[in-house]
């Protein structure tokens, strides 16, 4: 048995362009069905958040029409109700990154706010990566490695395949013409070899120690392949 870090964002809006502050959090299922896989495995969850805040659901997580109707939403909802973790947060500040087998971080639009500049999670992902410690990020998570800068400006990930939101999924959620920045074209940007597969559909990409997911449908997937690493 041994410890996985979960980052979760401590954001509960996201900004968009026209200073709007949308209503956001952290996506429940990317964040309970690798829980849920990672706990049946035997394995402790501390969750880490910037400052210790407890982190919010993205109501819209909850909704019946992507948790497979009403039964399905009531399920995740209670779930998520009932796990300490997410109640009891450490300050990421503060990790030991020692202390852990593994990294994962869930997605929501909540780490389009605060990860994405977050110091204290660019470096935690940079020492992650450098030792090949198993690092897996989801959906909106990648937003995450846009802090994580090396000492002479280049991110840490140029160079490596990996996948998140695209581009045409934030398009078809209608958020594309309001967003101040998409996920894709900034990973891109710092130098990431960006693999899109088909929108809404699972997809996971594993180079190294490094496995991402695409979307929401891509965090069981994402965490049979991180336990697999951890065997």
């Amino acid at each position: 048995m041994s410890k996985i870090l979960f980052v979760v964002t401590g954001a509960d809006h996201w900004t968009l362009a026209d200073g709007t502050q949308h209503p956001t959090g952290f996506w429940a299922e990317e964040a309970v069905a690798p829980y849920e896989a990672f706990k049946a495995a035997g394995h402790e969850i501390v969750v880490a958040t910037p400052g210790g805040v407890v982190p919010t659901v993205d109501q819209a997580s909850l909704a019946p029409e992507f948790n497979g109707g009403e039964e399905g939403a009531e399920k995740i909802a209670a779930t998520l109700a009932e796990i300490a973790e997410f109640l009891q947060p450490v300050k990421l500040e503060e990790v030991d990154l020692a202390e852990y087998a593994a990294v994962f971080y869930p997605g929501g639009h909540g780490p389009m706010e605060d990860l994405a500049v977050n110091a204290d999670s660019g470096r935690l992902l940079t020492s992650a990566l450098e030792i090949g410690m198993p690092l897996g990020v989801v959906c909106h998570g990648p937003a995450a490695l846009l802090a994580a800068t090396k000492e002479d400006g280049s991110n840490a990930f140029a160079g490596y395949e990996l996948t998140g939101f695209t581009n045409a999924e934030e398009t078809q959620s209608g958020f594309a013409d309001k967003a101040k920045w998409l996920l894709q074209d900034r990973l891109v940007a710092a130098g990431v070899d960006f693999r899109e597969g088909e929108a809404w559909a699972p997809k996971v990409v594993v180079d190294r120690n490094l496995v991402t997911g695409q979307n929401p449908a891509s965090s069981a997937p994402l965490a049979d392949e991180l336990l697999k690493k951890l065997a």
